[in-house]
């Protein structure tokens, strides 16, 4: 006879305690990458996800087994409305408590947004004042970073009922604090498009809060094996064993909750399209439970967390795997991108 097993697996990942839900269902951007783009942009943009579809493309990445053949690859389209920046937000790094605001500069939210009652809170618009404040703080300072708080327009979007827009904070990427500066302040008040923040062929990180399915048990919540159902279990055969060992509670023991609608980061998606004709992708009777496709769009490789309509943060990777530097220059190639129906029988 062996030896008797004294182990077992962990069950559930401590790297996404506490699963908690997420506290907005418009994901916050915890980290941003450290590059320096040749001319300022911004390092991210918000987008809904509309629903997948399936293609065929080429396989670019060298060393593959299917190198330079067709392959079949699940995609997710995100319709990504313009974007309209409304205040530039300075910060300073501080040894002892982090990043610091220096100041902020906000802009007169246009009519057709809907903002007003939401930030009037804020005082004056007066833009022309405070970035000059701004600008006077910001110099002599060393490790200066550079954020634009924009505004979706999801109104415009062919698959969205609500109208009031969603607000994010994004980080402005660039060599010198001057020139990003000069950037924030040239797109404030106007629409900015996707196409000007992310190339085709480029990777990005997907941010966005999963699909919520609620309070549930420890056999679904963490996949734990049911105690079998013909011994007399008088406690369940669906409960765990001693969670304590005398001086407290064992953290890692599976336990009911919350399962689902929790803030998740998807690493190095590629961009296989970007257009501004949504009617290209959208296909016959529309997504399940979006609709059609009207504005900017951009289609991933791949799968993304949360629902149709969930705000999805696209961002520039923050951990790119070597071999993606290959593929920036490289455009995809689709030989064949499905536009049958989704709506099933």
């Amino acid at each position: 006879m062996g030896a008797r097993k004294h182990h077992a697996p962990r069950r559930g990942s401590l790297g996404v305690r506490p699963r908690k839900r997420a506290s907005s269902i418009v994901p916050r951007v915890k980290s941003w990458p450290s590059i320096e783009p040749d001319k300022p942009v911004l390092l991210g943009f918000l987008g809904y996800k509309a629903g997948m579809t399936h293609a065929f493309i080429i396989d670019q990445r060298e060393g593959s087994p299917t190198h330079g053949m067709e392959i079949f690859t699940p995609v997710t389209v995100v319709e990504t409305p313009p974007m309209i920046p409304l205040a530039v937000r300075a910060y300073a790094y501080d040894p002892n408590i982090g990043l610091k605001t220096l100041g902020e500069a906000w802009t007169t939210p246009p009519d057709s947004l809907e903002l007003a009652r939401k930030i009037k809170t804020l005082g004056a618009f007066d833009f022309d004042k405070k970035i000059k404040e701004l600008e006077n703080k910001i110099q002599n300072r060393s490790n200066v970073i550079i954020k634009v708080i924009a505004a979706s327009q999801p109104k415009l979007a062919g698959g969205l009922e609500k109208k009031k827009p969603d607000l994010i904070e994004l980080k402005v990427g660039g060599k010198e604090v001057s020139s990003i500066l000069e950037y924030a302040k040239d797109i404030i008040g106007r629409e900015v498009r996707v196409s000007e923040v992310f190339q085709l062929g480029s990777f990005v990180d997907v941010i966005a809060v999963t699909k919520g399915k609620g309070f549930q048990g420890m056999i679904k919540r963490f996949g734990v094996k049911e105690l079998p159902r013909w011994h007399k279990h008088r406690k369940g055969s669906r409960k765990s064993g001693s969670r304590s060992h005398g001086r407290g509670t064992w953290s890692e023991t599976p336990q009911a909750g919350q399962l689902g609608f929790h803030r998740r980061t998807e690493y190095n998606k590629r961009i296989l399209m970007i257009g501004e004709n949504g009617y290209e992708v959208t296909p016959s009777g529309g997504f399940l439970n979006y609709g059609t496709v009207k504005t900017d769009f951009v289609v991933l490789q791949g799968t993304i967390p949360g629902p149709a309509k969930r705000p999805i943060v696209l961002r520039y990777p923050v951990r790119p795997p070597a071999w993606i530097s290959k593929l920036d220059d490289i455009k995809p190639v689709i030989t064949y991108f499905s536009l049958s129906s989704k709506q099933g029988n």
